[in-house]
């Protein structure tokens, strides 16, 4: 059977098709612009990483500790005049507020703020584009607020310090940015 449109049948598909492709769940969207927001931060340490002589296998923290220091100092050039809301926006940052309000509200919401409770306090002044202090405690972030937020690439993970939601660079231990009183 031979299908047969007229002209105002396709004019018709195609303004329905573009309605479509214009209603974007405003959510995915911020979802999608942190993610591209910390994949071009990724992109731009792996870049940073390529210039270092390679860190052979090595038990010497020296070592392990001169080439994170020389990896975040070059990180730090390229970032330079990096502020708070660079990558968490202030509408991806209320995006986060919400995400994590659903996880403290939901059946595991005790779960969660009983390991927030349990968690070593930290408290250390928040810089972007700063080592995270060394000596201080990294709080792992509880598992039932990770699955609510969006996944992150290798090396860089979410980490509570008070009531701040913070992103860091394992690799160089810089603090990327971070949500202040993202936590309620």
């Amino acid at each position: 059977m031979k299908l047969t449109f007229t002209g105002t049948a396709v004019l018709f598909l195609i303004v329905m098709i573009s309605g479509r492709a214009q209603k974007v769940n405003p959510d995915a969207r911020l979802v999608e612009e942190f993610e591209a927001r910390i994949n071009d931060y990724v992109k731009l340490r792996k870049q940073v990483e390529g210039t270092l002589p390679a860190l052979k296998p090595t038990g010497s923290q020296g070592a392990i500790k001169h080439h994170e220091h020389e990896l975040a100092e070059r990180v730090r050039k390229e970032r330079h005049g990096a502020t708070q809301g660079n990558i968490f926006t202030p509408d991806v940052a209320a995006e986060f507020r919400r995400l994590i309000g659903l996880a403290m509200q939901g059946k595991d919401a005790s779960h969660v703020h009983q390991s927030l409770q349990h968690a070593e306090p930290v408290r250390v002044r928040l810089v972007v584009n700063e080592p995270y202090p060394s000596g201080v405690p990294l709080q792992s972030t509880p598992p039932t607020l990770l699955m609510n937020l969006p996944r992150l690439p290798p090396d860089i993970d979410y980490r509570v310090v008070g009531n701040n939601l913070v992103l860091r660079d394992a690799k160089s231990n810089l603090i990327v940015d971070f949500i202040p009183n993202a936590i309620p």
